[in-house]
């Protein structure tokens, strides 16, 4: 909460066992204007948190809207950037990218980082877009993106959900920006990735291929 800039943090928590909600009803009377927590009851998957979270961002004016982790594998000094890039740089949608020139991982076995480097490979290959570090969950929309996607209509929840919208804004003519970040692998908890969302990922982008993408209505 030390970033210049003005930023406002919401958490989006669905009942964590790690009392995390707690912790943020703690914070806030330290952060009252700047931090915010929206509870959800049971797990109802990573895609459907963050479009809570942009639907809410909306709601209340914001002109830039970021997803980030928040065990630090994505650095908040980070966030300066991928801002600038779309207040700057004229980008639609910034990604803080492990895969462009400057781009690092930190503390992945090779295995994991072979598998997410030809993940997005075979996006690249199968979906045509020219975006290095597709499954990249660490980005800045403008809220003309968010504001034309039809939200209602993203389906995927996994990780497939991080590859959607970057196809669905690419699609729909806006210009999408990697900003090249070292992506630290967590020190606490453990990896979502499982075998469901795996084959979420890979059905689900030949699926995209496919569908049909059109801007929401007014």
């Amino acid at each position: 909460m030390s970033l210049e800039g003005g930023f406002h943090l919401l958490i989006v928590d669905d009942g964590s066992p790690d009392g995390t909600a707690d912790i943020v009803k703690r914070l806030q009377s330290e952060f009252a204007d700047r931090l915010f927590i929206e509870e959800r009851k049971g797990k109802l998957g990573l895609g459907t948190a963050y479009i809570h979270g942009f639907k809410w961002s909306l709601a209340r004016n914001y002109n830039f809207i970021f997803e980030m982790d928040c065990d630090f594998s994505h650095n908040p000094d980070d966030l300066i950037r991928l801002w600038d890039a779309c207040a700057n740089r004229k980008a639609d949608v910034s990604v803080g990218s492990r895969y462009v020139k400057g781009g690092k991982v930190a503390n992945w076995p090779m295995g994991r980082l072979l598998m997410s480097y030809f993940a997005s490979l075979y996006v690249r290959i199968v979906l045509w877009m020219n975006v290095k570090d597709t499954t990249a969950g660490f980005k800045c929309y403008t809220r003309r993106v968010l504001e034309k996607i039809d939200l209602d209509n993203i389906r995927f929840v996994g990780y497939a959900f991080q590859i959607e919208m970057k196809y669905t804004a690419h699609r729909l003519g806006f210009k999408v920006v990697e900003v090249p970040i070292t992506f630290i692998d967590r020190v606490e908890g453990v990896s979502k990735m499982s075998t469901k969302i795996f084959k979420e990922a890979f059905w689900g982008v030949l699926q995209m291929r496919f569908k049909k993408i059109a801007p929401r209505k007014a």
